[in-house]
């Protein structure tokens, strides 16, 4: 009989040596709830000692966090029920105050006669697990607001494509009727010439004829300023002659600036200026801004042209005496449907600027002013001599040369001005 109770002796000091060395928090309780047992690993977990946690009244509800105490009492009320469970979570109070999370499961224990001995539980640390619950949470949350965005980017996109498919039906139609309307009103100015030739000079609606020439020059122009707007095709680059072309320009404007008793001015220093370009379409440029540059200007004042070549660039000045463009006003002067005259913003058709440079763009150059009020305005355009298999050159933007009135401000086609020296 000694043999058996030795070894039996020896499973029970194993057994428990097991149980106090195992990484959860261990406890066994009597069938009355009361704790009888709890391994070192509860230290470790909540900050109590064994010694203190065997003392503890109503072990461990104490430590227990109080949303979680009616939970937790009930599972430990089953316990004379021989109940069982498993990885219920809960959180407990350490001894420092911070809370933690942790699991229970638990099981009715027996003898090798099936008698009922208790109960015993064991508890988790799963403050990693909760913390990566945490992280997962944060995660779907910025994925749904991502998506919400996207989605909400998606959607403004879609009314954006909605609405330029709209302008682009509109643009086609506008540019069909700006065509339709040019040939006859290039009709109804010819035989208004006529009619002013027939007419005598003593007439008394003679000064009428001016009004008269003046009404379809700028009918004429928004015409033109249609068509360039929104038309699709582009012209095909040939080889021009640069200051060909602003001699017809400044024929083609000579009676605009006759009436603002302006002076137009051809400043041809470099004998020949050629490139291929697409002719209408620099010819559409210079025009542009050759009639603004006549319109900021009061009677006497004179506008320039000039052409030269910078290596592989051609460059194009139109300079004007005339008010020059203020800070408010500069900002905007590319910007459609803005028109400024005379440096004051007036209400207009102010598609001139911003048809110069779609078209500017369009050639691979660059537009730039610079202005100073009061001392007039300098426009810039920079074009490639000969354009690549893109249709734009390469090569980099040529620095312009000279001085213009000390400190000018200078605005490229983005249409933001940059305080620089004058160029």
């Amino acid at each position: 009989m000694t043999e058996p109770r030795v070894t039996t002796v020896q499973s029970h000091d194993h057994f428990r040596l097991v149980a106090d060395a195992t990484y959860d928090w261990e406890s066994w309780h009597h069938t009355d709830g009361h704790v009888c047992w709890v391994n070192p690993a509860v230290e470790r977990i909540t900050g109590y000692s064994v010694d203190e946690c065997l003392q503890m009244p109503r072990y461990p509800m104490p430590m227990v966090f109080e949303g979680d105490l009616a939970r937790i009492s009930e599972i430990y009320a089953g316990f004379a029920n021989r109940t069982s469970g498993n990885d219920i979570e809960f959180r407990i109070r350490h001894r420092d105050g911070n809370l933690a999370y942790v699991a229970i499961s638990w099981q009715p224990m027996f003898d090798l006669r099936g008698k009922h001995l208790g109960c015993r539980t064991s508890i988790r640390d799963i403050s990693e697990r909760q913390e990566m619950r945490g992280q997962i949470t944060r995660y779907n949350e910025h994925l749904e607001q991502v998506v919400q965005e996207k989605t909400e980017e998606i959607q403004q996109l879609e009314r954006r494509r909605s609405q330029l498919e709209k302008l682009a039906a509109l643009g086609q139609l506008a540019a069909g009727v700006a065509h339709e309307i040019n040939n006859p009103l290039a009709g109804i100015r010819n035989a208004f010439q006529l009619i002013r030739g027939d007419l005598s000079s003593t007439s008394a609606s003679y000064p009428l004829l001016d009004l008269v020439d003046r009404e379809i020059e700028r009918l004429a122009g928004m015409v033109q300023n249609m068509f360039h707007t929104f038309r699709r095709e582009s012209e095909r680059p040939k080889a021009i002659e640069l200051n060909d072309l602003i001699k017809q320009v400044v024929q083609m404007l000579g009676s605009t600036a006759a009436g603002r008793e302006v002076a137009l001015n051809h400043d041809a220093q470099s004998a020949h200026v050629r490139a291929v370009l697409p002719e209408g379409e620099v010819k559409q440029v210079l025009y542009n801004l050759g009639r603004n540059a006549i319109q900021a200007c009061a009677a006497g004042q004179s506008v320039t042209f000039r052409a030269e070549q910078r290596e592989s660039w051609a460059v194009l000045t139109v300079t004007d005496e005339g008010s020059g463009i203020d800070d408010e006003t500069l900002p905007f002067i590319f910007a459609p449907y803005f028109s400024t005259k005379g440096g004051i913003a007036e209400p207009s058709m102010g598609l001139g600027l911003s048809i110069c440079r779609r078209l500017v763009d369009a050639m691979g150059g660059h537009i730039s002013v610079e202005t100073k009020p009061g001392q007039g305005s300098r426009f810039t355009v920079e074009l490639p001599v000969a354009p690549d298999h893109n249709g734009a050159s390469g090569a980099p933007l040529p620095m312009s040369a000279g001085s213009y009135n000390q400190v000018s401000r200078r605005v490229a086609a983005t249409g933001n001005p940059i305080e620089s020296q004058s160029l």
